[in-house]
């Protein structure tokens, strides 16, 4: 190739440059705004709303959560994940295909799982499909919220969903109302998150636990 065509090669300017660096930037922070995938395929969740009150379950604490619903509901069985979508994502990652796992969720960046996403506001705790009555051999809830008036349009849902067990994660401080709304008991494991919360969380289970009362990691999944 000669010098001259060289000099024929297109070249950007250095403010078309800025611009195209400026757009691909922006596509990677839209992508990890929004949680699609990595170029790797891997699924990627989106980055937390704190306006929508979302902390993420580190991955210690989703994959305890998922080996729990998932020992309980066993291998036909099927999960409700209220308001909890690590740890839906972590079940959907170890779960048999013959087990059903949805995710009941407000944030409709969630959407992306398709036929596993409901829309859910706790505000209208009973605005579900007939066919979800009681239909969930185990509900994890998380409540978006530490108050009363919260966890209790909450627990309408929840025992709308669940055949009877329940696995709840939210504050220490809602101990005593967890119990007595949907009769709880607190569990030895202590969930944690990636950013670090200044409350104290727990969990909380109808049921003894068969893996979160345990003081070793079940690795039987």
């Amino acid at each position: 190739m000669s010098d001259s065509d060289d000099d024929d090669t297109p070249q950007l300017s250095a403010h078309a440059l800025a611009a195209l660096r400026e757009f691909y930037s922006e596509q990677v922070a839209e992508q990890e705004r929004n949680g699609t995938e990595s170029k790797d395929g891997c699924d990627k969740m989106p980055q937390e709303d704190w306006q929508l009150s979302q902390f993420w379950y580190d991955e210690e604490t989703a994959t305890r959560l998922a080996r729990e619903a998932l020992e309980v509901a066993g291998k036909h069985g099927r999960i409700a994940c209220l308001s909890a979508p690590t740890a839906y994502k972590r079940i959907k990652e170890l779960k048999p295909a013959t087990c059903r796992a949805v995710l009941l969720e407000y944030d409709k960046r969630f959407q992306k799982y398709e036929g596993d996403f409901i829309y859910y506001d706790y505000n209208k705790p009973l605005d579900l499909a007939e066919d979800l009555n009681k239909a969930f051999d185990l509900v994890l809830v998380d409540p978006p919220h530490l108050s009363e008036e919260c966890l209790s349009k909450t627990t309408q849902t929840v025992k709308y969903l669940a055949k009877e067990k329940i696995l709840l994660c939210t504050g220490a401080v809602m101990e005593d109302i967890a119990a007595e709304l949907l009769d709880v008991k607190i569990c030895k494991f202590v969930p944690q998150h990636s950013n670090k919360l200044g409350n104290e969380f727990r969990c909380y289970a109808n049921y003894k636990t068969l893996t979160l009362d345990n003081t070793e990691i079940n690795n039987k999944l």
